[in-house]
């Protein structure tokens, strides 16, 4: 019994671990842009905290990260945005954080 139990514990802390992929720098700098957003409030705080739990449960934090290099180019009216916006990889891995941006939005606020 106490065998089948520290195997569901440390089974468990793996999964946490698988889902919990994202540097504390990158949740800060999402909390911070969002809170920015959304007024600076101690609601706000709590409401970007939950999004970027959100999205971490959803998009590895690989994932995210190519689709937030492929949202700040997006922004790029130029050539490079322009070749961003041609490419069937950029399109998926936009569409991937659009769709766990989504998702956290109603979810949490």
């Amino acid at each position: 019994m106490a065998i089948a139990l520290a195997f569901g514990t440390l089974a468990g802390a793996a999964r946490a671990a698988d889902l919990n992929d994202y540097p504390t720098d990158a949740r800060a700098d999402f909390v911070f842009g969002c809170m920015k957003a959304n007024g600076d409030t101690h609601d706000a705080l709590e409401r970007c905290s939950c999004a970027i739990d959100v999205i971490a449960t959803i998009l590895p934090y690989k994932a995210y990260e190519k689709g937030e290099t492929v949202a700040s180019l997006d922004l790029d009216h130029g050539q490079i945005g322009r070749m961003m916006h041609a490419t069937t990889i950029s399109k998926l891995a936009l569409d991937r954080l659009y769709r766990a941006r989504a998702e956290a939005e109603v979810r949490c606020f």
